[in-house]
């Protein structure tokens, strides 16, 4: 999620409120889905890992408590460290799951072309 200043506190509460409302409706409780979480701006800020919630209720009080970081957006860095500190297996990952990320974002990166993914 991004916490840039762009984005702007009322926006970060919005974005929270959806992304708990979306948990809400995801099969947590029963272990199927596991959801990890990070804000970014320019750092990589507030997160949770893949195995660190397993209710729903768990996981919607850590997003209600995430906090909102303005400055630049370093969307490149957030992705970096989805891939190399949250999709791993001390992190949570099963490897025979595939992974969906979803970024959430104005759509400003600071660097476009550090930005860009490809498959893993």
């Amino acid at each position: 999620m991004d916490a840039s200043g762009s984005i702007g506190v009322t926006n970060f509460n919005l974005m929270k409120s959806f992304v708990s409302h979306l948990v809400g409706r995801m099969d947590v409780d029963s272990g199927s889905t596991r959801v990890g979480l990070v804000t970014f701006s320019s750092f990589v800020g507030s997160s949770f890992n893949l195995s660190d919630h397993n209710t729903v209720t768990s996981m919607q009080r850590a997003i209600s408590r995430l906090t909102y970081s303005p400055s630049g957006t370093n969307t490149a860095a957030a992705l970096a460290y989805i891939r190399t500190t949250m999709l791993t297996l001390a992190a949570g990952d099963r490897g025979e799951v595939p992974n969906v990320g979803v970024v959430i974002t104005d759509g400003h990166s600071d660097n476009s072309n550090a930005t860009k993914v490809r498959k893993m």
